[in-house]
């Protein structure tokens, strides 16, 4: 690091440097030869020269901000003197369209082939709730499983239980009950699921019945439901329970690892807890990789529409027709609305932790989020948890909420899944396994017990991105070909099931 200089300015034509490291004042940037006016904390933004108010700042070539005072060469830019402006987008669509290159060899992996033709990197018996007032049960019936143990099914990953905090008090026709049935039925279909029991109240508006009928559930051996009121009460139902997945575990030990090729692999993309350096390090670096997996024929999910806000027309450019770009600038403008009827603000995004981090206004939140797409075209678009099933990039319409973005994403069919972070996160989903990828070495020394990737190195100046997607997309391949990420081990992903619920609750 010492030969390294203690700044990044990411373009020749940026109004900003970013801080590699803590900079006191008097340190000069010898690239633009100016003087640190003040101490610095790393990942925080200076001015590269004299700014006038009102003015625009780019970083990575593009618009962040507009200054809302004078600002002095070697000033600390952030939340002080940094603000959102009016900027009118453009949507030039399809113009950055171009062919996807061949890869130079065919990559594989082992996974589980399901009869439906997909293939899963896990091997689960799931156990869903229609309601939260079954979660309980749900949770004993795993929670048995634990104690007994699964040694006669080595093939197996594990009982889980999802339960909910949902389910009922809202209406049966309405957009909430669709996403919540859309997504409940993802997870009954998902290929990491051998098996699924789905348990009831009996009363609750999110009818299994009603799910099973309209999204065309197949009900068999390995796939039950049931009610407690229907059973009789909260043991019997638990007893019952058992004796359903004691019959699902013959048929589903029966799955074993098999060669696949990686385009049967559907990689989710997420970012929590970002900093200013997820958008020099992970997210690109995660974007090399999405390139390296969609020359192989494979699937990759970018979601979270709020933070890609202000950023989307990178993304039109890049779409494969006019019709998938305005598709994707329909759920902008949904989203507009919809943060208007709420009282909020799409401008306000960025959280307290990013912007300790660094990041100031959500344009340059969404510019480093969007890195995480690589530059592949875009292929389609699709709302919360709808199945997958286009080979590319995607995008899923979900909120940036990392719980709920995720839950789409897995609905929508992900056997896989990278989640960068700068500030630290601690994630894991199940059915579907979670490589966590540091964006600094701050983070990677700091919790190191989370992380699964470091692109610290990346940041500092050592390691370059392709290198770092090369890594994360070998970590990709054994993942999916069982090796154990960090939060499996120490048990994430039996919370982590939240359905987005943007309707009305009653």
């Amino acid at each position: 690091m010492s030969n390294v200089s203690k700044t990044i300015i990411l373009h020749p034509n940026d109004d900003v440097a970013i801080a590699r490291v803590p900079i006191p004042a008097g340190y000069v940037i010898q690239e633009k030869n100016v003087t640190v006016l003040s101490d610095i904390k790393e990942g925080h933004k200076i001015a590269l020269h004299d700014i006038a108010p009102d003015q625009p700042l780019k970083r990575y070539n593009q618009i962040i901000g507009y200054s809302s005072c004078p600002i002095k060469a070697g000033e600390h830019v952030h939340l002080q003197n940094l603000k959102m402006g009016e900027y009118g987008q453009v949507y030039d669509f399809c113009v950055d369209k171009h062919t996807t290159p061949k890869p130079t060899e065919k990559r594989t992996f082992k996974g589980y082939k399901r009869a439906n033709g997909k293939v899963g990197t896990r091997n689960y018996i799931g156990i869903l709730t229609s309601v939260n007032c079954s979660a309980t049960v749900a949770r004993a019936i795993e929670d048995h499983f634990k104690k007994r143990g699964l040694d006669d099914f080595a093939n197996i990953d594990g009982i889980v239980a999802l339960p909910q905090s949902f389910g009922c008090a809202m209406d049966m026709k309405g957009d909430l009950m669709n996403i919540m049935r859309r997504t409940m039925s993802g997870y009954a279909n998902h290929p990491n699921f051998a098996g699924i029991l789905i348990i009831g109240l009996g009363c609750e508006s999110n009818q299994i019945k009603d799910l099973i009928q309209v999204e065309g559930l197949n009900e068999g051996l390995m796939l039950q439901h049931m009610t407690i009121q229907e059973t009789g009460g909260s043991q019997k139902t638990f007893d019952k329970g058992v004796e359903i997945i004691e019959s699902m575990l013959a048929e589903a030990n029966k799955y074993t690892r098999e060669e696949a090729p990686a385009s049967e692999l559907i990689l989710a993309l997420e970012c929590g807890g970002s900093d200013s350096y997820s958008g020099i390090s992970a997210n690109p670096a995660l974007g090399v990789a999405v390139d390296l997996l969609v020359q192989q024929g494979g699937t990759a999910i970018l979601a979270e529409t709020p933070e890609i806000y202000g950023a989307e027309y990178i993304l039109t450019r890049r779409a494969v027709s006019p019709e998938i770009g305005q598709k994707l600038v329909n759920r902008i403008l949904w989203w507009e609305d919809y943060a208007k009827r709420c009282n909020a603000e799409l401008n306000n995004n960025p959280s307290a932790g990013n912007k300790e981090g660094g990041l100031t206004t959500i344009l340059e939140k969404s510019l480093g989020a969007i890195c995480k797409a690589g530059s592949t075209n875009l292929v389609d678009v699709y709302e919360y948890a709808e199945p997958v099933e286009a080979k590319g990039l995607v995008f899923m319409d979900t909120p940036g909420y990392d719980a709920f973005a995720c839950t789409g994403q897995i609905a929508g069919g992900s056997n896989i899944m990278c989640f960068t972070t700068g500030r630290g996160s601690a994630y894991g989903a199940k059915p579907t396994p979670c490589i966590k990828i540091a964006s600094n070495n701050f983070l990677w020394k700091r919790q190191e017990e989370d992380m699964d990737i470091n692109c610290g190195d990346v940041a500092d100046g050592i390691e370059t991105l392709e290198s770092a997607g090369k890594r994360i997309f070998e970590m990709i391949l054994a993942v999916a070909s069982g090796e154990r990420t960090k939060s499996e081990k120490f048990g994430y992903g039996s919370l982590e099931f939240v359905p987005w619920q943007p309707g009305a609750i009653m």
